[in-house]
């Protein structure tokens, strides 16, 4: 395992309450800092995976500051499952079922996390069912999510998709710091078909496209190209 690698925070005192995580937010004061001592809190820089697809778990992760983006690898292709802000837990499946991690965890930015190994979040899984039944619900949408993405790859067309999706990220009009490549993997496809698909959009006069910039032209076009 890269955590290894990683440095540790001088102080935990310094960290926000394991209470701010939802999967904890009922245990008791003294169940929470008896797994706050058990847990070990590190910085890691952007960049540093944490697990990958196959592996066998032993941790669970609480992202506590930074971002975080889990992925699988499909062929060639690049699947992004999810991309986390904090408070989020990731590397729940190395706790339940075959302890198996389904997908690869990845620092987006400099990110502070705790991990507890998985005897002590089994310890807290017995003693409170109320906890597994929060980590099997975080199981169960993550997955219906990935269902829910595919889907939408396999029966929505890809002009739409990426209408929507530059919607979704646009701040001020303009969409930052996303290369077609990225885009492509978002949307599930080849990075020449998002090209082609951006380049639809800029003929028609809706988006202007510069380096890691997308500028939304016509916001109203392109709402009514993502309901298409």
């Amino acid at each position: 395992m890269a955590t290894k690698a990683a440095q540790r925070t001088p102080t935990l005192a310094e960290a926000p309450a394991l209470s701010a995580f939802e999967l904890f937010a009922t245990l008791p004061p003294s169940r929470l800092r008896a797994l706050q001592q058990q847990s070990e809190l590190r910085e890691f820089p952007a960049g540093h995976e944490f697990f990958h697809s196959g592996e066998s778990g032993h941790q669970l992760f609480l992202l506590e500051s930074g971002r975080v983006q889990t992925f699988r690898h499909i062929a060639k292709r690049k699947l992004i499952i999810s991309e986390l802000e904090p408070p989020a837990v990731f590397g729940e499946m190395g706790c339940v079922g075959q302890r198996v991690y389904h997908c690869t965890a990845q620092a987006l930015q400099p990110s502070r996390i705790r991990i507890i190994e998985s005897q002590a979040v089994e310890s807290i899984l017995e003693e409170f069912p109320d906890v597994t039944r929060r980590l099997l619900d975080l199981v169960s949408q993550r997955f219906v999510g990935v269902l829910l993405d595919l889907e939408g790859m396999s029966f929505r067309q890809l002009l739409p998709r990426l209408a929507a999706l530059l919607l979704e990220k646009a701040e001020n009009g303009t969409v930052r710091n996303l290369t077609h490549q990225e885009l492509a993997e978002r949307l599930r496809v080849y990075r020449e078909s998002a090209t082609a698909a951006l380049g639809e959009l800029k003929k028609a006069g809706i988006i202007a496209v510069e380096r890691k910039q997308i500028h939304i032209l016509d916001r109203a076009r392109l709402e009514r190209a993502s309901r298409e």
